[in-house]
């Protein structure tokens, strides 16, 4: 089966190592997968990348398409408040160059296409070209451009108003794009979109939306290479990362550490409950770092591409713990379970599909702080109900959250809507 997956990026970003890890899984299986992405920096030659044009016409075209972009897009999210997740346009400068680029296929499947995809050049062009299946990695394809709507949930009637703006206006930008989204979606044939996410969560946010209540969705929970994320040897771990031996260490992984819905400043006020323990140290990943006042001794390891190595950083923790206030299917929970980790979080969004209560990790209330920073303090203090979890962790994970699992529901998923168009 020929698949083509179309992604803004190839690696950056959890979407992005969503959907070529989905990519590899369909190969190892024998199909004819490739990516077609905006920014490509893997090697794998069945990636390819969009190459704008570069004859007069096209860059007269794309500059006079940025110009007209930021004049009716880019001022409206200049004063966004800070610590705000992005907050995309449904238009691009490419238009439908994309699609005159698009290599041919039995079925086209969509990620995370912010800043790459015009929603109304594209989508009912590949929608005629072949069946269309769209894994949303977050709320954006639904809402007026937020990525997740913080509770907000005017996407499900109209956006407007939009408090992640700033917005004072009933009418603003967020009204626009979501008018402009429900237009092309309206031009999509019939049977033609089938939407997957990969959480419970954001399959019910997505029926409740006006924009997919007619969609059909279906729940598939992203997969893993389980022999890059695995348990390994903790010493071995601690000394490749030059971690301390005999710390006991608490793991924290973001993107961006500094964005209000990662929840990294809800952390550091956990972690007061800790600061009278002199053994603990807070060790955290993230490409963009931020500057933290934490109460416990902390080190930063930068950002880690290589899954391996992404790895050991899971394997050299005692407890990782994700303080996401909103979110769809954490890698991150899913890269600390595979390698018997156990995960404290918030019980928010798509976090408990993956956390078994007291099996695997530890679910507290949304934003609880002090539960937060008592539910890790009793995982510190407690080593064998620790490698209870991690057993626990690991089998889970086997058994639910294998690339090849994920991968043969995806072939399914493609053969029923091939068989039905």
């Amino acid at each position: 089966m020929r698949v083509v997956h179309i992604n803004t990026f190839d690696s950056q970003g959890g979407a992005a190592r969503a959907a070529y890890r989905l990519h590899e899984g369909l190969r190892d299986l024998g199909h004819d997968s490739r990516m077609f992405v905006e920014c490509r920096r893997s090697v794998d030659p069945n990636v390819v990348a969009f190459a704008p044009r570069t004859d007069l016409p096209g860059r007269i075209f794309r500059s006079l398409r940025r110009e007209f972009l930021q004049r009716t897009f880019g001022g409206s999210v200049e004063g966004q408040p800070a610590g705000r997740d992005m907050f995309s346009d449904d238009r691009t400068e490419y238009g439908f160059d994309v699609v005159r680029q698009l290599p041919g296929a039995e079925v086209y499947h969509l990620h995370w296409v912010a800043g790459f995809m015009d929603y109304r050049a594209v989508l009912p062009a590949i929608t005629r070209r072949a069946p269309v299946v769209w894994t949303l990695h977050d709320m954006n394809p639904f809402t007026g451009g937020c990525h997740f709507d913080e509770g907000c949930a005017r996407y499900r009637h109209r956006c407007g108003n939009c408090p992640q703006l700033g917005s004072g206006a009933e009418t603003d930008v967020s009204t626009k794009i979501w008018l402009r989204k429900q237009a092309a979606y309206r031009k999509i044939p019939a049977g033609r979109l089938h939407l997957v996410a990969p959480s419970r969560w954001l399959a019910a946010e997505a029926k409740q939306s006006v924009l997919f209540s007619d969609v059909p969705v279906s729940v598939i929970p992203n997969g893993l290479n389980l022999q890059a994320f695995a348990p390994r040897d903790r010493s071995f771990a601690r000394d490749v990362l030059g971690l301390p031996p005999t710390k006991l260490i608490v793991l924290c992984v973001a993107d961006v550490l500094g964005a209000r819905r990662k929840g990294m400043r809800l952390l550091v006020q956990a972690l007061e409950a800790l600061k009278d323990r002199a053994d603990v140290l807070l060790v955290t990943v993230s490409r963009v770092p931020d500057v933290l006042d934490v109460p416990v001794p902390h080190t930063s390891l930068g950002h880690i591409r290589d899954e391996r190595l992404m790895s050991l950083a899971y394997n050299a923790a005692d407890v990782f713990v994700c303080p996401t206030l909103q979110d769809n299917l954490p890698n991150t929970i899913l890269e600390s379970s595979a390698c018997g980790v156990p995960v404290v979080a918030f019980n928010v969004g798509g976090v408990p599909d993956i956390i078994r209560d007291g099996m695997t990790g530890i679910l507290v209330p949304a934003g609880d702080t002090a539960v937060l920073g008592e539910a890790v303090r009793r995982l510190l203090t407690d080593s064998e109900r620790r490698a209870a979890m991690r057993t626990n962790c690991r089998q889970v994970a086997v058994e639910e959250y294998a690339l090849k699992i994920q991968a043969k529901r995806y072939v399914e998923l493609y053969e029923r809507m091939l068989a039905s168009n």
